[in-house]
């Protein structure tokens, strides 16, 4: 009986001098990109920490990325829960279509007009909800938004080598000093590989296949250092924008060979950069040119602003042009010259199976061991938020896509009926020894 009571004691006196409520038990996250990661690039090379990544938590089957299939947009579509139409970033590139001023990629991410359209991405919205967040390299970290930026951002230099392995170990190494030492709740990390070395050799060249496990090795470091350091308090989602697709370089779209069109007819044109053409005819143009265009090439799709699929949610926004133009899986689009050369390229049908991509998850608030359906990249968002314990801003994805890879009560540890019952029973008893003994809780604990 005294042995009992010397076991109870302590406990029931903690349980005397602590509030009976929930207790917050907010995990930290940290979201990781590897650009161009195709849903089966773990398919024909040996990836153990993917493999284990996935014993340990979640994998979908594949995860469908909004149309375009480009980086910005799609980085942008998980930052925001909302499709490419309704957040505005249509396009890797800023374009003047009035001036046909045109910024490539590493530019136009200094650009905060083109990324602030009335979206907040989910820094702003932690932030303006009390935590404290950050980006490397992540596309839309280095813009300003209503005024705000992410509270710790790091960002590439201009011609950055995306492939250097012992970088991205640093890199890591410095996400973890934010998450332990600074505080941060949040971080984006980005990764520009497997999509470069898939450009360049083509994705089903053994460039890319030694890219991949190079990924691979890289996520192996990441968990062993989570391990280190916060194995019980950080989830952790590793996915990617978009896949890749070999290009056919035999009977290429080539706009400039197309008979009765001229590009002295058009005002502004975005085209060369993949299978997404976008072109404003001059004035009293729109009409000659679409008819031109729209049975050119047996493998390019042409249509009226106001006709394309609804499907894509694309079109529907002020920044596309009059006429969008886009090539099947495999065809990119040339204009007036040939630049473009890449083996591999995105930007294709986001149903086209080759630009599906991949969705990983483990820590605390995930389950083990499950294999889940496809979903769209949309979806994430309110996924984010809800690890965060944060309230999203209006969007078009959905929790119920995938708040069944969580365990019950993500989050938040809560007391149920019957141990709330036995820690009444509790706090009454220690009630009675304090009565009995006259020992106060600081003594007893």
């Amino acid at each position: 009986m005294f042995a009992f009571l010397g076991l109870l004691v302590p406990l029931v006196a903690l349980g005397a001098c602590a509030p009976l409520q929930g207790i917050s038990n907010r995990t930290k996250l940290l979201l990781v990109s590897f650009d161009g990661f195709r849903w089966n690039y773990d398919q024909d090379v040996d990836t153990p920490n993917l493999d284990a990544m996935a014993r340990d938590g979640v994998k979908a089957r594949y995860m469908t990325p909004p149309f375009t299939t480009q980086t910005s947009p799609c980085h942008f579509t998980l930052l925001t829960g909302k499709y490419i139409e309704n957040h505005g970033v249509i396009h890797n590139m800023w374009f003047n279509a009035s001036t046909g001023q045109k910024l490539p990629y590493y530019n136009t991410q200094r650009v905060s007009a083109w990324w602030d359209n009335g979206s907040l991405p989910i820094w702003i919205t932690a932030q303006r909800q009390g935590l404290k967040t950050a980006s490397l390299f992540f596309p839309g970290g280095n813009a300003t938004y209503q005024g705000e930026r992410v509270n710790v951002n790091k960002v590439e230099k201009l011609f950055h080598k995306y492939d250097n392995e012992t970088e991205w170990r640093q890199n890591i190494d410095t996400v973890m000093k934010w998450f332990t030492e600074d505080g941060l709740d949040f971080v984006a990390l980005y990764f520009g590989e497997p999509d470069s070395t898939g450009h360049k050799y083509g994705p089903e060249s053994q460039k890319r296949k030694d890219m991949v496990s190079q990924v691979d090795r890289t996520v192996g470091y990441l968990r062993q250092r989570i391990k280190e350091n916060m194995n019980s308090t950080l989830n952790l989602i590793i996915t990617s924008d978009h896949g890749m697709e070999q290009v056919i370089k035999e009977d290429e779209i080539f706009l400039r060979t197309v008979k009765n069109f001229s590009f002295s007819d058009i005002k502004f044109e975005l085209v060369d950069y993949g299978p997404l053409g976008l072109l404003e005819p001059k004035p009293g143009k729109l009409e000659q040119v679409y008819e031109a265009l729209r049975q050119a090439h047996p493998k390019l799709h042409v249509y009226k602003k106001e006709d394309f699929p609804k499907r894509f949610h694309y079109a529907n926004n002020t920044r596309v042009s009059p006429l969008v133009l886009y090539g099947d899986s495999g065809y990119v689009i040339h204009g007036r010259i040939k630049v473009q050369i890449n083996k591999g390229e995105h930007g294709f049908d986001n149903e086209d199976i080759n630009m599906k991509t991949i969705f990983r998850a483990v820590g605390p608030a995930f389950r083990r061991g499950l294999e889940v359906e496809p979903f769209e990249s949309v979806n994430v968002y309110a996924l984010l938020c809800e690890l965060l314990e944060i309230t999203p801003e209006p969007n078009d994805g959905s929790l119920e896509a995938t708040q069944h890879m969580l365990v019950k009560n993500a989050g938040t540890r809560t007391i149920s009926p019957l141990a709330t019952w036995k820690l009444t029973w509790l706090l009454g008893f220690a009630a009675f020894l304090r009565f009995l003994t006259g020992i106060p809780c600081h003594v007893l604990l």
